[in-house]
């Protein structure tokens, strides 16, 4: 029985690495000139800080949209040319403002969806001074758009997801996470089917008061809370692939920051849907002006960005839905 097991585990292990060699060249599509490109307009001054409602906002969602059109990626079913249109109330004011939502259909189980997310929202103007939010979250933002044509390339070499992949850029996160909770109260797809959110909020630059030389980290955070599978399965993606540092400082139930609670995967972990929150920590120019693009480590958000791509790969395409094993 014991030589089975064993048998067993090695046979699951080349699995696994077949899929990620498969993945490679789709991973590797995800360029740190692309992304530097892209943040360099989403981060500019013509959005204005992308404050939900304003103008910079709306002027962000197309920019969004018009992305996921040129690379021929499907707006998700429900929305107006990829917007979630939403009504939220900020300050006791109606504000008018749109999720960004698109689609990539699984080729075997398209009715199980794996999300994968990030806040295109920011500060806006204050006092006259534009809060460009190049780490908050433009990195997170960009981040998403080219693990997203990465899929699409997988997609168009006949390699596609077998399960669908939900490409979430929700807004109002800056707002109290508003846009993720719109979305998990008026679903586009099935929660009950939608089976991991991979969240990506401040992955461009890294933290000063972490006690450590090594630059090429990531916190982790919520990964083990619902899934042990889950968890298990991010760690091996990572040991195959991208071998970055993972850092669960934050995870800790008793964090004093609370950060588990504090971005948009926490509207999906309340409906008891398995998430990860990737995040580099705070530092000097969180929330200030001085959060601009020079600042961004473009090598490490490449990094970070295929490493989400390489675990949202594994859990969209193994053969059974991830065991959800914990409650919220």
């Amino acid at each position: 029985m014991k030589h089975f097991i064993t048998f067993a585990l090695i046979f699951s292990s080349a699995l696994s690495f077949a899929q990620y060699e498969e993945a490679q060249p789709f991973a590797e599509s995800i360029d740190r000139q692309d992304l530097k490109e892209l943040l360099y307009v989403y981060a500019s001054d013509f959005f204005q800080g992308r404050e939900t409602g304003t103008l910079g906002q709306k002027r962000a969602v197309t920019f969004l949209k018009e992305f996921y059109q040129t690379r021929g990626i499907a707006a998700a079913k429900g929305t107006e040319d990829y917007f979630q249109k939403m009504e939220l109330t900020i300050k006791g004011e109606a504000v008018s403002t749109e999720n960004v939502v698109a689609i990539i259909e699984g080729s075997t189980m398209p009715e199980e969806y794996v999300v994968i997310s990030s806040h295109l929202d920011h500060e806006g103007i204050k006092k006259g001074e534009i809060y460009n939010g190049a780490d908050d979250d433009g990195s997170g933002s960009v981040a998403l758009l080219e693990i997203a044509e990465a899929f699409q390339k997988a997609a168009e070499a006949g390699k596609g997801p077998q399960r669908s992949v939900i490409f979430l850029h929700v807004s109002g996160e800056e707002k109290g996470l508003l846009g993720s909770k719109y979305y998990t109260d008026n679903p586009l797809y099935p929660l009950a089917n939608t089976i991991a959110n991979f969240n990506i909020d401040m992955v461009g630059r890294t933290d000063p008061k972490r006690d450590s030389e090594n630059r090429n980290y990531i916190y982790l955070i919520g990964s083990d809370r619902l899934s042990t599978e889950l968890h298990e399965i991010s760690e091996a993606a990572n040991k195959a692939t991208t071998k970055i540092e993972l850092d669960y400082t934050f995870n800790a139930e008793d964090d004093p920051n609370r950060f588990y609670f504090r971005s948009d995967h926490y509207n999906f972990a309340k409906n008891n849907i398995p998430v990860i929150f990737y995040f580099n920590g705070t530092h000097a120019d969180y929330h200030k002006p001085s959060d601009t693009v020079e600042k961004i480590q473009f090598d490490l958000l490449e990094e970070r960005a295929r490493l989400v791509f390489y675990t949202a790969w594994e859990v969209a395409n193994r053969k059974d839905r991830i065991v959800v094993d914990k409650k919220e």
